[in-house]
């Protein structure tokens, strides 16, 4: 019995002590419950509640084109008082203050600038910026209107200055050239020199010289700095009575490569010898081209080669063809990659802009030579300046460095 009893009041009690924290709460009503609630809540997130960053500027981005708008803030101040709490700034934007807001970008925390590049030239636009944590964002305030602007000048008066320079001197030795009639000193480049010595080879071994203008039409600068030189081929052979053969993959090519032969045929006094059907089209195809020009070369046996104008696959296919059959070949392209393969199988190799500079030289063309000129003197002037640059910078000064520093 004494068991038993001492078991009753022992369960009893814990009933007891339930029934009088009920009573409690009932008394303390709902605030003190609620309270509790969300200080079990902070207590579990472990997040303090974050304040929002404020906008203090929208400026139009200088020396652009008016596509972008540079946007400063001021730093949420939960970042010093809760570091690592803030992870980043999203950047919000709007067409109008009660517009919807959409996101053209973000930035991690501690940063304060951000430049919306995705703006149109005079439309007016609002931002704000929302400071994000782990678990939390707030918003700023909106701000604007912001707009962009395109400026005619970008600032950079070291480059206006070399453009300048640059034209300046090929206007002023254009004018050089016309008043002295093309007669205007140019580096003479010994591939120039070759090509009499190829046409007059070819005369006295009595087989002909092929000519080849590139792969590209006459809309491209190394097909017409190809046809001056066809010029003064063609006026040699013409004066030597030999033959030209040229074939051609574009129909434009082959009708201007035609005038071309036929003026210098003209001017020689030679115009029965002009024969209109050793310039012919062969085919648009890059590769079906090449295989007519290589039976051209097995079947002529041509005693001189001119690969003069725009290559690509082709060089090294038809100059080792033409290295086969015995032929002087004088090369020319401003196509880099295929120079090495011209340099290697042929016996001359125009080298970039010599090919332009070698057409204006033959051609004797006033505008041609002058603007030759003019750039090798604007070279010359940047070869001094990248010179005098390095020597001052091994000396510890910056001049030349700050001065031609492009932002």
């Amino acid at each position: 019995m004494r068991f038993r009893g001492s078991f009753e009041l022992s369960d009893a009690r814990p009933r007891s002590l339930a029934a009088i924290a009920a009573v409690l709460v009932v008394l303390a009503g709902a605030p003190w419950a609620h309270s509790a609630a969300e200080a079990q809540a902070v207590g579990t997130s472990g997040t303090p509640a974050i304040e929002p960053a404020v906008i203090t500027s929208l400026a139009d981005t200088p020396h652009d084109a008016g596509t972008s708008i540079d946007i400063e803030w001021k730093l949420s101040p939960t970042e010093t008082e809760s570091p690592g709490t803030v992870i980043e700034y999203r950047i919000m934007r709007a067409d109008s203050p009660t517009g919807e807001f959409t996101e053209v970008g973000s930035v991690p925390a501690t940063t304060n600038a951000f430049s919306d590049g995705s703006t149109q030239p005079g439309k007016q636009y609002w931002y704000r910026i929302d400071t994000m944590s782990i678990a939390a964002s707030v918003a700023s305030q909106a701000a604007g209107p912001g707009v962009s602007i395109m400026q005619w000048y970008n600032g950079r008066s070291n480059v206006l200055f070399l453009v300048l320079f640059s034209c300046a001197a090929i206007l002023v030795y254009i004018w050089i050239a016309k008043r002295k009639k093309g007669q205007v000193f140019v580096r003479r480049i010994p591939a120039l020199d070759a090509v009499d010595e190829a046409i007059g080879r070819a005369t006295e071994m009595g087989k002909p010289i092929l000519y080849i203008p590139g792969g590209l039409d006459v809309d491209d600068p190394q097909t017409i700095a190809s046809m001056n030189i066809l010029s003064r081929v063609a006026d040699r052979v013409a004066t030597y009575g030999s033959r030209l053969m040229l074939p051609c993959n574009k129909a434009m090519q082959m009708s201007m490569a035609r005038e071309t032969v036929k003026e210098s045929y003209l001017r020689v006094g030679k115009p029965d010898d002009f024969k209109e059907e050793d310039i012919r089209y062969l085919t648009d195809d890059q590769f079906g081209y090449v295989a007519g020009v290589d039976g051209i070369m097995m079947r002529e046996r041509p005693a001189a080669n001119f690969y003069l104008g725009a290559f690509y696959a082709e060089s090294l296919i038809l100059a080792e063809t033409g290295f086969a059959t015995g032929a002087i070949q004088i090369a020319g392209t401003a196509m880099i990659d295929q120079l090495p393969f011209f340099v290697a199988a042929c016996d001359y190799t125009l080298i970039g802009e010599e090919l332009y500079a070698a057409g204006a030289t033959l051609s004797q063309d006033p505008v041609q030579l002058g603007t030759i000129k003019g750039q090798d003197v604007a070279k010359a002037l940047f070869m001094a300046l990248i010179i005098a640059g390095v020597i001052f910078s091994l000396t510890g000064h910056t001049f030349f460095y700050n001065l031609f520093t492009i932002k």
